[in-house]
């Protein structure tokens, strides 16, 4: 063989040497992105790992999208579950609409007409939409938005077009409403506070379902539920609940969407509630819990047609 072919030959061998000694890297694969977990603080010894543990087994295997908060202020209790996702409000910003009357009378310095207090009785207690309609109208999205400012809830955004149950809102700002309503504060006087826990305890028994489930008979119950249907995400079914008695002072928001019915949602919520108020309150065998309707209702609330 001629040498400078040798050589050839040998450079040759010795470059695919070497570059078979290189690895063959795959282009990288987009990250899946992480599974939010539950994440729960509390003053009290122990209790923040069992929520967080009794919260995730209760989600378990459930095909739903979740967020949720609780705050407990007996125990500096927090748990927290997607609380910056938006989700559409369905009936739940019904209980802001409520808020901002009051907010609004407060500045005026006068109470709420007769004909105010009848609809924001029927927009909460039956969850009636033509209610609700005629005093989002009355409001306006200026006074809206001016509630929203001073409550601190930033990320709510009130739907556009008359849709209120369109409403962006988050489990953040929902439990910030929640804390609003069930303590002293600038923003609400206490006979506000005190009107709109009255309705949201006096809401009909086929409404309510969701977070009430599994409380004990020692705390009492406020709730406002809402579900919506859309041709994205499927059923979006919310529940806000305030729990106090027992030594306890607690609030859960619970809002979910992806679910295949009505029903799928609502036991998605009642799993995790059940969970939480047997953390929250332990109760002793012969304590009643509160069972909620088998048959959960609410009011359809408007969507565009293409919704």
């Amino acid at each position: 063989m001629d040498p400078r072919t040798s050589r050839r030959t040998g450079a040759l061998a010795a470059a695919l040497g070497v570059a078979l000694l290189i690895p063959t890297v795959a282009a990288a694969a987009p990250a899946a992105a992480a599974t939010p977990t539950v994440s729960c603080t509390s003053a009290k010894a122990g209790l923040a790992a069992k929520l967080q543990k009794d919260i995730t087994a209760a989600l378990a295997d459930r095909r739903s999208t979740v967020a949720l908060g609780l705050y407990d202020r007996s125990t500096s209790t927090t748990c927290t579950l997607r609380a910056t996702s938006s989700y559409d409000s369905a009936s739940t910003v019904k209980v802001t609409v409520l808020a901002t009357l009051l907010w609004d009378a407060k500045q005026h310095n006068r109470y709420l007409t007769d004909r105010e207090a009848s609809l924001a009785k029927a927009m909460i207690t039956q969850s009636d939409n033509n209610a609700t309609t005629t005093l989002w109208k009355q409001l306006g999205l200026t006074k809206i938005k001016g509630f929203l400012a001073a409550a601190g809830m930033t990320k709510t955004v009130p739907g556009a077009n008359g849709y209120w149950g369109l409403t962006q809102e988050n489990v953040t700002d929902e439990q910030k409403l929640l804390k609003l309503v069930t303590a002293g504060n600038g923003v609400l006087s206490d006979n506000s506070r005190a009107y709109i826990l009255k309705l949201m305890g006096q809401v009909i028994s086929s409404q309510r379902w969701g977070t009430p489930a599994g409380a004990p008979s020692t705390v009492s119950v406020h709730v406002k539920n809402g579900w919506l249907q859309r041709a994205t995400h499927g059923w979006r079914v919310h529940s806000l609940g305030t729990f106090n008695g027992a030594g306890h002072d607690y609030m859960i928001s619970v809002l979910t969407q992806d679910n295949s019915t009505m029903d799928y949602g609502v036991t998605t919520i009642q799993n995790v509630a059940k969970a939480i108020h047997k953390d929250i309150v332990p109760t002793t065998s012969g304590t009643a819990v509160y069972t909620p309707t088998s048959r959960p209702s609410e009011a359809f609330v408007a969507v565009p047609p293409q919704g």
